[in-house]
């Protein structure tokens, strides 16, 4: 008869364990990639819907987007807390929380529902707004309802959840990993990074079966030609990553809360605001000629692939709508749109370079603004990379990368996303130490 020693019993006990784990990782990674996809599809419905109403009237956008911010603001503080913005503080807050029943109001299923819901609605009211952001804080809500089968493994499956997010949503599974390390954990795992790994194959997988294999913004094999073409790198540095710095700054402001009369306006009436915002977004779509609602995605890629410069003033037209979708407490992303503003820049930036092909010029302007903004140049330069399958950018890239990280640390010294999740940190405590009971009151002797 065989026995089974104590010994052998704790290591099949492990063993089990660890394929447990794993295949939790990956079930949740075949989840988020299927959950990206669908909102990915969705999304591009609701922005052909919207561009229908503009077909009809194009001022339709003067009632639509107003009322469209004030419901999705009155929504999110209704029913989805916590649900605002991009989503990526959120994740990165629940990350760095001890609690697990302090990181449910950030990540959850219900949250993921939301995010969802109130995503597809601004994009239907035309908010300069994408959907990869709010695809993380869906990624780290499902990963987290799993992680209540292993509450040990929470901020890893949270991690992973988040790198699944930006590789499904991008079709870009390196620039998931290093979004991973460099931005939601800012340091290198090793005891969870072969599992983020498989989480984001598994992710990638599925949206390749869905999908199938395609460059986000098509293909650009187009690189910078020797000598004077290279002055577009610093340049588009320097000035990507002061625009990146600036929209960064104002977010954080905001989200701190502005001070004296205006700020307590703001804060009393959250609605207005958001109705403000929204009208503002209106003026500068009809100023446009109707280009800078939704993503841009659509905009960027037919400048791409056919070298038509973007209008001259859709970088800053874009950046305003794009700032005040964000303010206004709405959720909504900032990824696609932030890439759209820093094609715009490099556009113009293109008009000093008459020999120069548009494409590298706008690539550059792309990185660097992106770069600027969340202050993580490694995943800006892989994610533009992989998503214009252009490689022989990828030295200019890094170049315009490291600079416009430079840059932006000059006008805004922390990293928007970590900045924004501080808040969400402080909240959760402050709720945590509220709900504690007080101590028990000596009888009087």
């Amino acid at each position: 008869m065989l026995t089974i020693t104590p010994r052998r019993k704790r290591w099949l006990k492990l063993t089990s364990a660890r394929w447990q784990r794993r295949v939790l990782f990956v079930a949740g990674g075949l989840v988020v990639g299927a959950a990206a996809v669908a909102l990915a599809v969705l999304a591009d419905q609701a922005q052909l819907a919207f561009n229908w109403l503009l077909s009809r009237s194009r001022y339709a956008s003067l009632i639509v987007t107003p009322a469209g911010f004030a419901l999705s603001v009155y929504l999110t503080q209704r029913y989805f807390p916590n649900a605002q913005g991009s989503g990526i503080p959120q994740a990165i807050a629940a990350r760095h929380l001890t609690d697990p029943r302090s990181r449910s109001p950030l990540v959850s299923i219900r949250i993921a529902i939301g995010k969802i819901v109130l995503t597809l609605l601004g994009l239907l009211c035309g908010g300069s707004v994408g959907r990869e952001g709010p695809t993380v804080q869906i990624g780290a809500s499902i990963m987290f309802a799993l992680g209540r089968l292993s509450p040990r493994r929470q901020p890893g499956l949270i991690l992973a959840g988040a790198a699944d997010g930006v590789a499904a949503a991008f079709n870009t599974p390196l620039a998931g990993i290093v979004f991973g390390i460099e931005e939601m954990s800012r340091t290198y795992e090793t005891r969870t990074s072969s599992l983020v790994i498989a989480t984001v194959i598994a992710a990638g997988l599925t949206s390749l079966a869905l999908m199938g294999n395609y460059a986000y913004f098509g293909t650009t094999p187009i690189a910078l030609g020797k000598g004077i073409d290279w002055l577009a790198v610093p340049l588009c540095g320097i000035i990507g990553g002061a625009a990146g710095g600036l929209f960064s700054r104002i977010l954080i402001a905001m989200a701190r809360g502005l001070p004296g009369a205006v700020g307590g306006a703001i804060r009393r009436q959250p609605l207005l605001f958001a109705l403000a915002c929204g009208f503002a977004v209106a003026l500068c779509g009809l100023a446009s000629g109707d280009t800078i609602y939704g993503t841009g995605y659509a905009q960027v890629k037919a400048a791409l692939e056919t070298g038509t410069p973007l209008p001259q003033n859709f970088s800053v037209l874009k950046f305003l709508a794009t700032t005040f979708a964000a303010i206004s407490g709405m959720p909504g992303g900032i990824f696609a749109p932030s890439l759209a503003v820093g094609a715009g820049i490099g556009a113009n930036i293109a008009s000093l370079f008459h020999e120069t092909p548009l494409a590298p010029i706008m690539l550059l302007g792309m990185v660097a603004y992106f770069a600027g903004v969340v202050q993580a140049p490694i995943t800006a330069f892989v994610i533009v990379t992989e998503m214009t399958d252009n490689h022989a950018m990828v030295v200019p890239l890094m170049m315009a990368s490291l600079i416009a990280y430079g840059t932006s640390k000059l006008v805004c010294e922390e990293g928007l996303y970590h900045a924004l999740a501080k808040g969400f940190v402080a909240r959760a405590e402050a709720n945590k130490a509220s709900t504690r009971e007080p101590p028990p009151v000596a009888a009087a002797g």
